[in-house]
């Protein structure tokens, strides 16, 4: 294995894919994120509190600003993750093809990662929420999505332990939806109440959605373009020619 164009292979793909995903979100989904503040500061100012809408302003400009540092940073830690699952589940998983290997495993990430606890905990517009509540909600969302790993990693050394065992592509599956229905009727729902529009909150949800399916995507999509292209697995062999 190159150590090195391995390592630069994973973190490339995810500073392009995550650099895409800043750009969507700050076009994209920051306009549903301003419309929940401003109903939040309605509804504040309707309680009779003060609302210092300078600071507001400056913490929106900032927050903003920094969208595509935040993209790259994300984009790094999530290619890095992809490239060491990769390194492991590469010779299991059944394209024969390298690109169509790590858009199976990036999906399966996502699959894992971010769409199991999003069906439990779809996230809320940062201006949504009770500040008094958000250990309790992070907790939840956290021990939700490792528990959501752990599962389908799980699953994945079943399938490839016992994949010689007939019928196991259908017992595996049916476990695996099992097991997470289990998680969502013994994880309890969220604390909060939702006091704005559902429209704005459910757009948000599906832009939240889509740009994070689009994101992993396109991390198994340049991870896999950039590995078939450099073959990182392959060392070099030097010939001698006997005379």
């Amino acid at each position: 294995m190159k150590t090195l164009l391995f390592i630069a292979i994973s973190l490339v793909s995810g500073i392009i894919a995550g650099e895409i995903l800043a750009a969507i979100n700050l076009f994209v989904v920051e306009p549903s994120t301003d419309k929940a503040i401003s109903f939040e500061t309605q509804k504040d100012i309707a309680k009779g509190e003060k609302v210092d809408f300078g600071e507001l302003s400056s913490y929106r400009i900032w927050q903003k600003s920094g969208t595509f540092a935040a993209g790259a940073f994300i984009g790094m830690a999530y290619g890095g993750l992809l490239g060491i699952a990769y390194v492991f589940f590469r010779k299991y998983l059944t394209f024969s093809d390298d690109r169509k290997k790590a858009l199976l495993l990036a999906g399966l990430i996502y699959l894992a990662l971010y769409l199991v606890p999003f069906s439990k905990y779809p996230p809320n517009p940062p201006a949504v929420g009770n500040p008094d509540t958000i250990s309790l909600r992070q907790h939840l969302y956290t021990t939700y999505q490792i528990t959501s790993v752990l599962v389908a990693v799980a699953m994945g050394v079943i399938f490839f332990k016992f994949r010689r065992v007939n019928k196991i592509s259908y017992i595996v599956p049916a476990i695996y939806l099992i097991s997470i229905a289990t998680m969502y009727v013994t994880w309890p729902p969220n604390p909060d109440k939702i006091e704005i529009q559902m429209s704005v909150v459910n757009t948000f949800r599906a832009v939240s959605g889509t740009t994070m399916a689009i994101f992993f995507g396109l991390i198994g999509l340049f991870f896999g373009l950039l590995w078939n292209k450099y073959k990182p697995d392959q060392t070099s062999r030097i010939h001698t020619m006997q005379y």
